[in-house]
């Protein structure tokens, strides 16, 4: 599918004093940004940078995979490089993993554990970058794109799901690779199979999802167009039925939590 190009200098701009504009009214005094070494987070960390705002780059390896860390690095050494208002520190939450982990009650369903313990991993990531903010004075960026926070739900809820702003949530993953072009970043970073990095291990999005994000990025739009499975075929089918399934399970991420309201006529 062919989508319009877009102007990625207006977008860069508008996002960067988006960013500033809320950090004044907020009045805090800069960013934290957990840096994993795919683009999201790179791309978000480095329109933060752009406000010339202290910006934080938190890694927080938990057993990650060489390549995740060195990327990262990779990534923050660029942006020290440029930006004389971003700082970086490591939170190695390994041994911390690892002791809740053994203390936690096994089950003999070995996936749903697994999965479970990949969601507790972001959480303690979530809870070490508001340490962070706390101590520091800033705020949480998000690194969640469109497809991820509104197409399939693919974030964890009160993990990654828990920040106090979202730049890039209205990007396309196309986008979010355009911008990331036009701002320099590394090949190295923006040619990588995107992960989530919560497994140990190298699985990567589409080996969890069953489809990429272009596919996804196709089925969203032709969800939003109003079209049906009976337009489809072949592969765009498939994937619009994974799209649709997650997107249907996945709503209670997307939606506020739903509040029980008390009629009158029963609370008094």
């Amino acid at each position: 599918m062919e989508y319009k190009k877009i102007n990625s200098e207006k977008i860069v701009n508008h996002i960067v004093q988006w960013l500033k504009n809320y950090a004044e009214t907020a009045k805090v005094k800069g960013f934290v940004v957990g840096i994993s070494g795919g683009i999201d987070s790179a791309l978000v960390s480095t329109l933060c940078a752009k406000t010339g705002l202290p910006t934080l780059c938190v890694e927080m390896p938990i057993h990650q995979a060489a390549s995740q860390v060195s990327r990262g690095k990779e990534h923050i050494a660029f942006l020290k490089d440029l930006y004389p208002n971003v700082r970086d520190t490591v939170a190695d939450l390994t041994p911390t993993f690892d002791l809740m982990s053994d203390n936690l009650p096994k089950t003999e369903n070995q996936t749903l554990q697994n999965l479970t313990l990949a969601n507790t991993r972001a959480r303690l990531r979530m809870t070490t970058l508001y340490y962070f903010a706390g101590i520091n004075g800033f705020l949480v960026a998000g690194t969640g794109n469109k497809v991820e926070d509104f197409g399939v739900g693919f974030f964890t809820k009160y993990g990654d799901g828990g920040v106090d702003l979202s730049p890039i949530a209205d990007l396309m993953k196309s986008e979010v690779r355009a911008l990331a072009t036009y701002l320099g970043i590394t090949q190295n970073i923006i040619k990588a199979k995107p992960t989530d990095g919560l497994f140990g291990d190298d699985r990567s999005d589409e080996d969890q999802l069953g489809a990429n994000y272009d596919e996804l990025e196709a089925a969203m739009h032709a969800d939003a167009a109003g079209k049906t499975e009976a337009d489809l075929t072949g592969r765009e089918l498939e994937v619009f039925k994974i799209y649709k399934r997650l997107n249907t399970i996945n709503q209670h991420k997307m939606n506020p939590i739903p509040v029980c309201e008390i009629p009158d006529e029963v609370k008094f």
